[in-house]
């Protein structure tokens, strides 16, 4: 079912010969990033953009980047054209969904904003000019989590990045976008002076830096999902870019979170209540800080202390490796992408005669084929990724040590304390979603999982060697 108007260029609406013609414009710019080399000689020989051929590059840097060999509206093109496959091929967003767009101030999240808001105007053009308006349009929301709690920022600083991030929402034309400031200490569900102690006590009991850092983010996404469960959303849209999650594969590696990676790198991660969606997994951080500066993108400054874990050495070592080869970061990328993704990575498929043929014609093309036996329902309580044998092989200590949970090895060395005493004083500085988490875990699946590796478990008079 394609839109009436000749000028739609909305992917909700595009037929199948589009769409493969859409396929065949992201494969051909795919081809143009595989032979950066000789197409940067043929570039410099003519000196005009490789894509349209008319204008000149943005620059003429020798780095490979693609601000060397396109033009700064098909360099607009190229990333937009790589979001909005993204989007369609993986079925993020459907005309019936509302999407919460996850806003950080920083070049990303502002791209990203962007993106979606083009799309959300198109969609609103394309209802408008339809006769009898039957196309529906996705909603947006925009959520911008406040950690001055964390960081103690002056308020009058915090003042200026909340009037600056409500002036970027505002003057994104229409259609209007609900804007929510969401404390992070709103996690707890008691009043902000108690819930903003509580998480000062929380981040404290933590002794490790890496793991107050890893802590931290859990708690964002704790509260990102909030808001958008209160709010009616069914997306969560973060705008992560290839930089950031090459960065968190070698971390994670480092932390041994291996088993659960592949859940952390792909398009779509339906393990959580709201689904959340990485529409910008192709692009590189560089591409979208150049896109900004471009099209004046106004950014926000958020004062925050540096990262002094794992996390930081990791993001300095990718750094120092994108300096010498800017293709390292994208290297990452590919290799960590041939993972087997898990059952969850995928949004289920649509069967609903108000959503359009077409969308769910390229939902059920492009969806995944993962690994069934991967299929675990065992997650951590704290970070929620999924446990592997070894973790679940640890529960044959529970029986004598009640006071435990299931939790992933990296959690467990790195945020739980190593006194048993220390680890339920913890637990009552939890908020109530992952307490509740805990104590499920601990009543309701232990048996389960018991039952599941009892095999590879040592009875009592059997020796360890």
């Amino acid at each position: 079912m394609a839109c009436s108007a000749s000028a739609c260029q909305s992917n909700c609406y595009k037929t199948q010969q589009e769409e493969e013609e859409d396929v065949k414009d992201n494969n051909n710019t795919n081809s143009f990033a595989a032979n950066s080399s000789s197409s940067n000689n043929n570039n410099s020989n003519s000196g005009l953009c490789l894509k349209c051929k008319a204008n000149q590059p943005i620059s003429s840097n020798s780095d490979g980047g693609d601000d060397a060999r396109f033009c700064i509206d098909c360099f607009r093109g190229n990333l937009f054209g790589k979001f909005r496959f993204a989007v369609t091929s993986n079925a993020m967003i459907a005309p019936t969904d509302n999407v919460l767009v996850a806003f950080s101030g920083g070049p990303s999240s502002r791209v990203a904003l962007q993106f979606v808001h083009e799309m959300h105007s198109k969609a609103q053009k394309n209802f408008d000019a339809c006769r009898d308006r039957s196309l529906p349009v996705f909603g947006v929301g925009v959520a911008f989590v406040d950690e001055s709690s964390v960081y103690s920022v002056p308020s009058n600083e915090t003042d200026k990045v909340f009037g600056d991030v409500r002036l970027i929402v505002e003057n994104l034309a229409p259609p209007s976008k609900e804007l929510y400031i969401v404390p992070i200490e709103s996690v707890y569900s008691s009043d902000s002076g108690e819930g903003r102690e509580r998480l000062k006590k929380l981040l404290d009991a933590v002794g490790d830096a890496t793991g107050r850092e890893d802590l931290l983010l859990h708690l964002r996404m704790l509260a990102l999902q909030k808001v958008a469960s209160q709010n009616g959303y069914n997306r969560l849209l973060l705008g992560s870019c290839v930089s950031r999650i090459a960065c968190h594969v070698i971390s994670a590696t480092v932390k041994g979170q291996g088993y659960s990676l592949p859940a952390d790198v792909q398009y779509v991660d339906a393990r959580w209540e709201i689904p959340v969606v990485l529409p910008l997994r192709d692009c590189l951080a560089k591409e979208l800080t150049m896109l900004c500066r471009l099209d004046g993108l106004k950014t926000v400054e958020l004062i925050r202390s540096p990262c002094t874990g794992i996390n930081g050495l990791v993001s300095s070592f990718v750094t120092l490796l994108q300096e010498e080869n800017p293709s390292r970061e994208c290297t990452i990328m590919r290799t960590a992408g041939k993972l087997i993704p898990f059952h969850f990575n995928k949004i289920e498929e649509i069967d609903d005669s108000n959503v359009l043929l077409a969308t769910r014609r390229r939902q059920k093309r492009y969806n995944l084929k993962p690994n069934e036996s991967f299929s675990s329902e065992s997650f951590c309580f704290i970070c929620n990724s999924p446990l592997s044998r070894s973790d679940l092989l640890s529960l044959k200590n529970l029986e004598s040590h009640k006071t435990s949970s299931v939790c992933c090895s990296s959690c467990q060395f790195q945020i739980l304390p190593q006194d048993p005493s220390s680890v339920n004083e913890l637990y009552t500085l939890l908020p109530e979603q992952l307490f509740a988490r805990a104590k499920h875990d601990n009543l309701d699946h232990y048996s389960a999982l018991r039952e599941q590796v009892q095999d590879f478990l040592l009875s009592e008079g059997e020796d360890e060697t």
